[in-house]
């Protein structure tokens, strides 16, 4: 059986304003981390994610329920929902509660899988400097004379990188409930095809997730090798960083990188010394070596 059975993608991509948190009186606030340079960078959750995958693989009609009692009930997956029907529960796990059945005595619990497909946030490459938007609603407002308020809103415009990591040993298994290899293949293909043109909608925009940099392959570690790698400045990809990571013969010889041509400056040193291809080609071989994979384990 083949041991590459790791798949893990590290990518950038350019984004405005892309997860929003709590906000308070009439400022909408982006969620933001500091780090030890004493600088704010904005982030993607990786719930917001997950949402977005979902929601474009069309895998979001898993049966939910609300367990619990009075206002404490929790929102789970239905206890009936399996992974042999709902990819979206296979690929990202489950907590499924259940109450003790008075009339059969039997006693409740929770079952729980872990996700298949693991997520890191989005984070920014370049730091958050405060730029605000001021918003009105002066054309409603000015129909029929009424006054109106002002508000405002955090906006950040930068690189984000993120990281997927996938346990292809793992995908369509649950127990004693298995699913084909086909359908396996079938899942984690159709899930690079929405990676690779993923988008997120928000506040009446549209923002483009599709990779402008993407590193990773299929490995015997699940390791994401490439995670906190990817650094940005001024506009240049640090190759060397990249480099020394792939100076390991077994990372090397598994490694995919692609490139869209003109983003960073540094455009001709990156395809030099990192061989770079194509984004859509990356995720070709990436498909390729999954369906081998896949057939290997027949």
């Amino acid at each position: 059986m083949n041991k590459r059975n790791g798949l893990t993608l590290s990518m950038i991509f350019k984004a405005e304003s892309a997860n929003y948190g709590e906000g308070y009186r009439n400022l909408a606030v982006l969620k933001k981390m500091t780090r030890g340079d004493f600088k704010e960078y904005t982030y993607i959750s990786r719930q917001a994610l997950r949402y977005n995958m979902v929601e474009q693989l069309n895998w979001n009609n898993t049966p939910v329920t609300a367990q619990g009692s009075g206002d404490s009930k929790v929102v789970q997956f239905a206890p009936e929902a399996t992974i042999k029907d709902y990819p979206e529960i296979d690929l990202f796990g489950y907590m499924k509660t259940t109450s003790k059945n008075e009339e059969t005595g039997k006693v409740g619990g929770a079952q729980t899988r872990s996700a298949v497909v693991r997520l890191s946030n989005a984070i920014s490459l370049e730091s958050f400097e405060g730029d605000m938007d001021y918003l009105t609603n002066m054309g409603l407002a000015t129909r029929e004379g009424f006054n109106n308020a002002i508000a405002q809103s955090e906006i950040h415009h930068s690189y984000y990188g993120y990281t997927i990591t996938i346990d292809l040993d793992r995908v369509g298994i649950d127990g004693e409930l298995e699913i084909s290899n086909e359908e396996k293949e079938k899942r984690i293909v159709d899930f690079l095809h929405v990676i690779e043109f993923l988008y997120r909608d928000i506040r009446g925009r549209r923002e483009n997730l599709s990779p402008l940099f993407i590193i990773g392959g299929l490995y015997e570690r699940k390791n994401p090798y490439f995670e906190h790698r990817l650094m940005v400045k001024n506009n240049n990809l640090n190759v060397e960083i990249i480099k020394e990571l792939l100076s390991v013969p077994e990372i090397k010889d598994n490694t995919h990188v692609g490139l869209l041509n003109g983003i960073f400056n540094n455009t001709k040193e990156i395809e030099e010394q990192l061989n770079t291809t194509t984004i859509h080609q990356v995720f070709e071989i990436l498909e390729k070596e999954i369906k081998e994979y896949y057939n290997a384990s027949n």
